[in-house]
């Protein structure tokens, strides 16, 4: 495939979100999102190991036990039979669901420490898929989808841009979560408010990254994409980790990451404040930065295991049972090393909620653990329409100033969703690294000015966003007025003189 014919990002997402056809009308995209993504992965694998097979067929002609030995050293394995041109040619086998069954189950074993559980809950032999006639009959139509040569994902052919399918896998959770309602929010966070927060956190080469919400890991493989070397080029210097309760969605989270070529990439299938799986020694891991989307003011979060936990995170007080905001907030504080630092998305009610949340967000305050409270516009996430903020933590924070930046009223007004521009990302990160005073827009506010206001975070106590307007000329607006009812006068002599023409 030349230049030429080779296909745009564009056009790629849009052949992958056509492929979808084969399941619409007949599944909720919630339920069809994952073969999907499933199917694209195995053809991702497939179309890498071909590459490999081809250079090492170059290099060593026709001995295929040398060219085996040296793919089996490769960072993943496909076992003989387990390529998608094995499924190609199968196509139209009568048992074709159980054969492509068995292929992840054989490729998941092949590569255990990477990919292990993570077909566990997909079958193409299921009857979610139809009685067989009919499951037959859209496997086929799937196959053929991905058989198209603009889906081929060889890397030869891309000049080793591997980060097309990774736009790719990005472009389709963000489309399956902006058609899901309020569960789109549960596995992806908008491709926008993940760079915002990866720009603020700003992680070094060497750091650890966590993320105890994972989800689809959209926001994990951001903040890890942010990291730089000293010369300022992308880094691969970092160790990603994270935690995910839906075992679907963590199945997505690690292909996700394997697909970004974040092979280590440790994400933990568990519900994080319950069972935190990420332990070192006998407490929690610590980590650089760390980060999360977590579920808004979320029920029956653990309330009762709390005061006996185990880790002591809720040393500062038990949030609320019925809002679970400060139990991830404390979990997150809790595992980040004292030079680290901490980003998180909230709804409003974490800036002024009273009793325990109150509480909790004093002790925050007077440790000198917050740095920053950056106010979004609304509607920017799935499923919801309240507006958020993004609360920064800093252990090593030199200062006792708070900045907040009130970037509430700077976006693109979309008609389903609203957007960030890449101009609000920068002045908003502009903002928080100068940590100054711009009118209408950010305040520094001294420890004092938050005692003041009870330690009550909400940000139009600290920005004052109010627009005088502009006065009046009364002199033009006497003479306007004139002009008017002398319009007027002029007006209602022409309609008498219609009136009188007419009789009447």
């Amino acid at each position: 495939m030349n230049i030429k014919e080779r296909p745009s990002q564009d056009q790629i997402n849009k052949m992958l979100w056509n492929a979808c056809d084969t399941f619409r009308g007949a599944f909720d995209s919630s339920e069809y999102k994952n073969y999907i993504l499933v199917f694209m992965f195995v053809k991702y694998l497939s179309d890498v190991w071909k590459d490999h097979y081809n250079e090492y067929k170059e290099q060593y002609g026709d001995d295929e036990e040398l060219i085996k030995r040296k793919l089996n050293r490769e960072r993943f394995v496909l076992p003989d039979n387990c390529t998608y041109d094995y499924i190609y040619d199968h196509r139209n086998d009568a048992d074709i669901g159980e054969k492509i069954d068995k292929i992840l189950s054989q490729i998941e074993e092949k590569n255990i420490e990477k990919l292990d559980g993570v077909f566990r809950n997909i079958s193409f032999n299921s009857e979610k898929l139809g009685q067989t006639k009919d499951r037959n009959r859209r496997l086929l139509n799937l196959i053929n989808d991905f058989s198209k040569p603009e889906l081929d994902f060889r890397p030869s052919l891309w000049d080793g841009k591997q980060d097309v399918l990774g736009e790719a896998y990005m472009y389709l959770l963000e489309k399956f979560a902006s058609g899901a309602g309020k569960k789109g929010g549960e596995f992806f966070t908008p491709k926008e408010v993940s760079q915002l927060l990866a720009k603020l956190v700003a992680p070094k080469a060497g750091d650890r990254i966590f993320d105890p919400t994972a989800g689809s890991a959209s926001l994990l493989v951001q903040v890890a994409e942010e990291v730089k070397d000293k010369d300022g080029n992308p880094s691969r210097d970092f160790a990603i980790y994270g935690q995910e309760s839906n075992g679907d969605t963590w199945a997505l989270s690690k292909m996700n990451c394997f697909i970004h070529g974040m092979d280590a990439a440790r994400i933990e299938w568990c519900d994080t404040l319950n069972n935190p799986q990420l332990l070192e020694g006998n407490g929690l891991m610590k980590f650089d930065v760390v980060v999360a989307n977590p579920p808004f003011s979320l029920d029956k979060w653990g309330h009762e295991n709390a005061e006996a936990d185990r880790h002591r995170r809720y040393l500062r007080g038990i949030p609320p049972k019925s809002k679970g905001d400060y139990a991830f907030i404390l979990h997150m504080i809790e595992t980040t090393l004292p030079n680290g630092r901490v980003g998180v998305i909230v709804p409003h009610g974490v800036l002024f909620r009273g009793g325990s949340e109150g509480k909790i967000r004093q002790a925050l305050i007077e440790e000198n653990l917050l740095e920053a409270v950056v106010g979004l516009p609304p509607n920017l996430f799935f499923g919801t329409g309240i507006p958020a903020a993004i609360l920064i933590f800093n252990k090593a924070k030199t200062n006792t100033d708070t900045l907040f930046i009130d970037a509430s009223k700077e976006f693109d007004d979309g008609k389903k969703q609203n957007r960030l521009r890449k101009k609000d990302i920068k002045k908003i990160v502009d903002a928080y690294q100068g940590f100054a005073e711009i009118p209408k827009y950010s305040h520094l506010a001294p420890l004092d000015e938050i005692k003041e206001n009870d330690f009550n975070l909400n940000i139009p106590r600290y920005v004052d966003t109010f627009e005088e307007e502009e006065p009046v000329d009364m002199e033009a607006t006497k003479q306007e007025i004139v002009q008017l009812e002398k319009e007027l006068v002029e007006v209602k002599a022409e309609m008498e003189g219609y009136l009188r023409e007419l009789g009447l």
